[in-house]
């Protein structure tokens, strides 16, 4: 299968968390709710989250972990037990695992963290045996609702990859096409970020984003159309991208920005949330399902938007991706930078 034919089964382009939601009901109607498993469940903001994910009709979950606590849990927050399906897991880990277990087998179509350890989540979807994993790695992608932006906005790797390679990038790159084209953008615009929107051998990076911008003219990188080294302004902005001379059809109309580090994406990510107000919705990509790592710190409406995120990555994974050929085939070549 090749890229335009892929973007033919793309729907429009979804441009805010509303229409986010809206689509996911939609599909929801469509073909029923996605079945949702959350590793170790007894956390009371997680739970509201499925709470209200159940309730828009969007999921029905399979809730693992200690069955006394979960239930003491839903009764605090009038939760209906019979909505939900709840498995006496006694130890944490073995919480991850059933979670994990039960997407790979597909009895479940997506995985949520709740109060397990991401660690723990992440070994049971890597494991061999019971796990998701797939020949790529696994990247975090964030999606931001920003009211002064006219579009949804995607990030990578703010939150999985320490200081990814240049053949851990061009996966980086893949895995948020994925999510692009799950909500609507048919072939999206990837900016490399830099400090700057020249290449300067001082600045290894914008090299980096340079070879990156030059495999994606050649085709090496299919799907999408990436350009680098750009500056965050030069990105998003048409008039910093004209001010500031970057040339480029790309500037001022990205749809993806990938960084270079855990601790710029990070950053990133905190301050638009933090200064801008920016709705946030992220999961894990990579691996055969979605797998939803929330944090404590995100608000109820940050976990329900994930949710509904993840249940549009789940069906465009279903439906498209996992069709022949390999996933691996479809976004990029096989590229291999050994010697």
């Amino acid at each position: 299968m090749d890229t335009e034919a892929q973007g033919s089964d793309i729907p429009g382009r979804i441009a805010d968390f509303k229409v986010l939601h809206k689509r996911a009901k939609e599909l929801a109607v469509r073909i029923g709710p996605k079945r949702l498993t959350v590793a170790e469940a007894a956390d009371e903001h997680v739970l509201e989250a499925v709470q209200d994910a159940t309730e828009a009709g969007l999921i029905r979950a399979i809730l693992t972990g200690k069955r006394e606590k979960i239930l003491a849990l839903m009764a605090s927050l009038d939760m209906a037990e019979s909505d939900y399906t709840v498995l006496d897991v006694r130890d944490p880990n073995a919480a991850a695992r059933e979670a994990v277990r039960l997407a790979s087998i597909d009895e479940a179509d997506m995985v949520l963290k709740g109060k397990a350890q991401t660690s723990a989540v992440l070994r049971a979807v890597l494991d061999k045996k019971i796990g998701l994993r797939t020949k790529r790695i696994l990247s975090h992608v964030g999606v931001y609702d920003i009211a002064t932006h006219p579009q949804l906005l995607i990030m990578s790797d703010p939150g999985m990859n320490i200081a990814p390679t240049l053949e851990e990038k061009v996966q980086i790159v893949a895995n948020a096409v994925i999510v692009a084209n799950a909500i609507g953008i048919k072939r999206p615009k990837v900016a490399i970020l830099s400090a700057a929107d020249t290449v300067n051998p001082a600045m290894p990076m914008s090299i980096e984003a340079a070879v990156l911008s030059k495999m994606s003219q050649r085709g090496q990188i299919r799907g999408c159309t990436v350009d680098g080294p750009l500056t965050l302004d030069a990105a998003v902005t048409h008039e910093s991208g004209e001010l500031l001379g970057a040339h480029s059809d790309l500037a001022g109309d990205a749809d993806i920005l990938i960084v270079n580090s855990i601790e710029e994406g990070n950053l990133l990510s905190k301050s638009l949330s933090m200064f801008a107000g920016a709705g946030f919705a992220g999961l894990i990509v990579g691996a055969r399902k979605p797998v939803l790592i929330v944090s404590r710190a995100d608000s109820r409406k940050s976990k329900l938007d994930s949710i509904a995120l993840g249940v549009l990555l789940a069906e465009h994974l279903e439906t498209v991706i996992q069709r022949p050929p390999a996933l691996e085939r479809i976004l990029t070549s096989d590229i291999s930078f050994d010697s």
